[in-house]
């Protein structure tokens, strides 16, 4: 399927359900159910049981939802290597990629992030909740996404950590210092009351799992939390 192209600023709110939360034995129903719930990207977490204790999904999910739907594919490798298997999320359909900066990760930041955006994807990176924020400075003015997890990452359902939010506080300070234009993701425990502490710390786009494709109205829940 050919998707829309858009611009995004970080002005604009974004929502991003996480599938992780969806029902994957109806993957192309769910992404239509989020897209008409108002959703304007879909976050994909994949897990390979190494760089986290679980395991989600590969390339071929990410396939399945580009190819059943037109949406922002927003992927986020939480993987070993991701400079050996990008080429497999890029013809996947990957919108945006998003790769660690621990080095437990394992690859070259800034080649796999100059690979990322020479395949025609944004590029994101991302901070575990015990990674300080200073691991992302050297690669800020070449990304599009900065994302702060508010979780250790690897398993849905988790608290909100309102303490990385001075990570966040940083990545909106360092931005408007050297006039840069990233966005600020915030993924875990998201729900009306932590997406408000969240925007109030300088976020704009909020994946959401349960909180979204749990709701018993998941219009009002998107709404809810882009109004946060």
């Amino acid at each position: 399927m050919t998707r829309s192209v858009k611009k995004w600023n970080h002005r604009d709110r974004i929502i991003a359900p996480s599938l992780l939360a969806a029902d994957f034995g109806r993957v192309a129903a769910e992404t239509s159910r989020a897209i008409n719930a108002g959703a304007d990207w879909m976050h994909l977490d994949v897990m390979d049981g190494h760089f986290v204790d679980n395991i989600s999904f590969g390339p071929a999910m990410i396939q399945a939802v580009h190819e059943t739907n037109d949406i922002f594919l927003d992927v986020h490798l939480m993987i070993a290597r991701p400079d050996h298997y990008l080429p497999r999320f890029v013809a996947a359909g990957a919108d945006l990629i998003t790769v660690h900066v621990e080095p437990e990760a394992g690859h070259n930041v800034p080649s796999t992030i100059k690979a990322i955006r020479e395949a025609n994807c944004l590029a994101g990176l991302a901070l575990n909740p015990a990674t300080p924020f200073e691991a992302a400075l050297p690669f800020l003015e070449d990304i599009d996404l900065l994302l702060v997890m508010t979780v250790v990452p690897g398993f849905g359902g988790q608290s909100f950590m309102e303490e990385v939010m001075v990570k966040v506080e940083a990545g909106v300070k360092h931005r408007t210092e050297n006039k840069l234009n990233y966005h600020i993701e915030v993924d875990g425990g998201i729900g009306l009351e932590s997406a408000a502490v969240a925007r109030a710390a300088g976020a704009n786009v909020f994946v959401a799992g349960s909180s979204t494709f749990g709701a018993p109205d998941m219009a009002a829940a998107v709404r809810g939390i882009r109004e946060a």
